[in-house]
């Protein structure tokens, strides 16, 4: 334990002694969470609506009042369709709208009716939820009484706050590229620096040293976590925490061994830190994209739903979410535990074995 322990501390104190390395460490936890949260809008915001009315009354304005800041800026007025089509064309109009020359007669005298839309599908997550904007503004203006009333309640997410959840989301994803890439550098900087020899004639046991290397970047991993909580997540975003914290810590230590195993194996086949950025983008992002961080498992192909069961992220983000959002009890975690457990198992020691050999 003394020997672990010595590796251990020496690696922390060589990863605070790398200005740059700190840095980026710092600036991932926190300005990139942010930026995740904050930036990404999937409701209108600052939408540019352009119209071409030609029924010349009042029902169009009507209409077109609806929109306001701050999801829409006012509509803008265009002589002809095709100068509207033209405008979308160039990016200048996200949503068209055409008002034809017999809107306003046709429902006044109670006859079918329509709005001709055009919208720029290139912005799909806008365009598409103005649309939805639009059709429930029109059925305010429809006379017609449905015998129901719907009423809506959100679970887990009573805001419908979007921010809070892709900063979380963002979080969890860079816990995993990081735990790889530190993983692999603190042995690859070894084969750069030309000291991989010096450490094999070291007389401590290679799997002490393994282990302690790995293990000092899960705790610094961890350590970037808390910090992001602290400063990120719950203070500008009000993420909800209705589970156990605890809960959180120790899933994450488990799902960071999990990744140190993916890197001691691209460790252990690379030879420069260019390599080890390269490889652990190309075996991390399929594991991401079947995660469901960035689109739902049952909305994935049934090959890719099948597949998501070897990505360990899937159960981390699932368990993770289930403890902010749900407040699930410890034993319904078990199965996210179970599954995070098992694969980190078999993945740390596949990258301990294959890094092994070069001892």
């Amino acid at each position: 334990m003394r020997t672990f322990f010595m590796v251990f501390t020496k690696e922390i104190m060589s990863f605070m002694r790398s200005l740059m390395l700190v840095i980026v460490i710092l600036y991932s936890f926190t300005a990139d969470i942010y930026i995740a949260g904050a930036g990404m809008q999937i409701e209108p915001r600052n939408v540019i609506i352009g119209y071409v009315d030609e029924s010349g009354g009042g029902l169009s304005q009507k209409i077109l009042s609806h929109f306001h800041q701050p999801e829409f800026v006012a509509p803008q007025p265009f002589l002809s369709q095709q100068a509207l089509s033209k405008a979308i064309f160039d990016k200048e109009v996200l949503v068209g709208m055409i008002f034809e020359s017999d809107f306003e007669r046709a429902y006044e005298r109670g006859e079918d009716t329509h709005i001709d839309v055009l919208i720029d599908a290139t912005a799909a997550s806008q365009s598409l939820t103005t649309l939805a904007y639009l059709q429930n503004i029109i059925l305010d203006f429809e006379k017609v009484d449905f015998p129901l009333q719907i009423k809506s309640h959100k679970l887990f997410n009573q805001n419908a706050d979007n921010h809070s959840f892709m900063a979380l989301t963002e979080l969890l994803s860079v816990i995993t590229l990081l735990t790889v890439i530190l993983t692999a550098i603190v042995f690859v900087k070894e084969k750069e620096e030309g000291t991989w020899d010096i450490m094999l004639l070291m007389p401590v046991d290679p799997k002490i040293i393994i282990l302690a290397k790995s293990a000092s970047q899960v705790f610094i991993v961890t350590i970037g976590v808390i910090l992001s909580l602290g400063f990120v997540l719950f203070p500008a975003f009000n993420t909800p925490l209705n589970g156990s914290f605890w809960s959180f810590i120790v899933l994450t230590l488990l799902y960071g061994f999990s990744s140190a195993g993916i890197g001691l194996f691209i460790a252990a086949i690379s030879k420069s830190v260019m390599q080890v950025a390269q490889l652990s983008i190309v075996i991390m992002m399929p594991l991401i994209f079947l995660s469901g961080a960035w689109t739902p498992i049952y909305a994935m192909h049934p090959v890719f739903q099948k597949l998501s069961i070897i990505s360990p992220l899937r159960y981390y983000i699932e368990g993770s979410e289930s403890i902010f959002y749900r407040g699930t009890a410890f034993v319904d975690l078990l199965p996210y535990f179970g599954g995070v457990i098992l694969l980190g198992v078999v993945l740390y020691w596949y990258g301990f074995r294959k890094i092994g050999r070069l001892f």
